[in-house]
């Protein structure tokens, strides 16, 4: 029984269809459909309801999934075990923040796929929340503050940020200096969420109120710079615009709290090699100092 004809199965199953694994798989629909052929005949069996609509599971299809999985990771338990020192093989599906991610992240992500050459790399770079477990992703990194949740995190650095806004609106409308006067303000947020204010060495959690919300940094950025509100938002995303005026900070006695980024994975007993690597590379790129390093790698 062919091992990539289990992952494909198993990817299919995952996702609901052969359009979607392909995708995942990074192959052709064709390929796809010959492994989940050429399984069932190995196996005398149907796994798998097709229609127009995609595929379900039959209920032998339900019980094999399961041994399916576990036999992949063993699989790939075993390879990692018998491989040469440091090499690493397979697939790694990343998904990554459109904030930060292309001009932080990549670098680190490209770095490790030239010292890896046999290793393939899929990495998507979006601001919405990516859900692993349903979409096949073996890891992501995200920046902020985790919400509760199975996946298990692995911290790798901090982020700083502070509060902004356009001279213009602070000549509109004054520049808050407590965290009882910011929430008179026009907040601009990511969604309807609270901001951790830093008090001396306490924590005070302030619910802004805002007109204008957007799911990326560099919206709310512009956003500040026309002169809509104030924006919590990480120092290496301002940076330029502080330095030519376009935003100014203000609350300097009062900054957000510190926030991090980090590497998440679904449940598992042991992470994959893979994934331990690009965690390491990125705490030695980001766990070093008050922001992020202008260039992530060399």
């Amino acid at each position: 029984m062919d091992i990539e004809d289990l992952r494909t199965f198993v990817e299919v199953a995952d996702a609901g269809g052969v359009s979607a694994a392909a995708l995942r798989l990074g192959i052709s629909k064709s390929m796809v459909s010959r492994r989940l052929m050429r399984l069932e005949a190995e196996l005398g069996v149907q796994l798998l309801a097709r229609s127009t609509r995609g595929a379900s599971l039959t209920e032998a299809g339900a019980t094999f999934r399961d041994y399916a999985a576990r036999v992949s990771a063993e699989i790939d338990v075993a390879r990692e075990t018998i491989v040469p020192a440091g090499e690493l093989r397979g697939r790694l599906r990343v998904a990554a923040p459109l904030s930060f991610g292309p001009t932080h992240f990549a670098a680190v992500i490209a770095q490790m796929a030239r010292r890896h050459p046999h290793l393939q790399i899929q990495t998507c770079y979006s601001d919405r929340f990516v859900d692993l477990i349903a979409e096949g992703y073996d890891c992501a990194i995200r920046v902020g503050t985790l919400q509760d949740s199975s996946l298990i995190a692995r911290r790798v650095g901090p982020l700083y940020g502070s509060f902004v806004a356009s001279p213009d609106y602070i000549k509109a409308h004054g520049s808050p200096e407590t965290p009882d006067e910011l929430v008179a303000h026009q907040a601009l947020m990511q969604g309807t969420e609270t901001w951790q204010v830093m008090d001396g060495d306490k924590v005070i959690t302030v619910r802004p109120q805002g007109r204008f919300k957007a799911d990326n940094g560099v919206a709310l950025a512009v956003a500040a710079v026309a002169g809509l509100g104030i924006a919590a938002l990480p120092d290496e995303l301002i940076k330029d615009y502080l330095a030519s005026g376009e935003l100014v900070p203000v609350m300097k006695r009062h900054p957000p709290t510190p926030i991090g980024i980090y590497v998440v994975r679904p449940p598992g007993q042991h992470p994959a090699r893979k994934v331990r690597v690009l965690t390491e590379m990125l705490i030695e790129c980001f766990d070093h100092g008050p922001a992020l390093p202008k260039t992530a790698y060399p």
